[in-house]
């Protein structure tokens, strides 16, 4: 009888947990940038999602203007440009959905600019220099030294067991 019971309890918990599970995919409607902080004049990927996704949408913001979003994969996807010469401060995206559903993410934007020559690390910087040619000799010396090391060693191995 106790087994009984223990098959219908668990049958009990089998129909409880498959009555209240959720579905694979529920429908939201959000808007994401990545990255979301960005250099002016830089690119920004956005991925969105409507409730209808097999549908365009439209994305704007003062930082880049009004762009589509296309269907790819199951999401709406675009990349946009900062302008080079946009103000650096926070800007809201909108998104809004062919339907009428809209969601919001913020961007950041960093003054723009790069910079004119790498960090003074070590021979990264000083590689052009001259001592190109250093490097280059130094590592045929060390291939010829244990080339001759080698050699050395097998004769003397050879003449041992001989």
């Amino acid at each position: 009888m106790g087994g009984r019971g223990a098959i219908a309890a668990a049958a009990a918990v089998v129909a409880v947990v498959l009555s209240t599970a959720a579905p694979a995919r529920a429908a939201a409607t959000y808007v994401e940038l990545n990255p979301a902080t960005v250099q002016a004049g830089y690119l920004v990927g956005i991925r969105a999602s409507c409730d209808d996704n097999t549908k365009p949408a439209t994305v704007e913001s003062e930082a880049f203007g009004e762009v589509k979003v296309y269907p790819q994969f199951d999401v709406l996807t675009a990349a946009v440009t900062v302008p080079a010469d946009k103000v650096p401060r926070r800007y809201d995206v909108r998104l809004t959905c062919d339907g009428g559903g809209s969601a919001t993410a913020r961007l950041n934007v960093l003054e723009g600019g790069r910079p004119s020559e790498g960090p003074a690390t070590g021979f990264g910087g000083m590689a052009g220099g001259g001592s190109g040619g250093l490097l280059v000799g130094g590592g045929l010396a060390a291939i010829a030294v244990g080339a001759l090391l080698g050699v050395y060693t097998l004769r003397r191995r050879r003449a041992e067991t001989a």
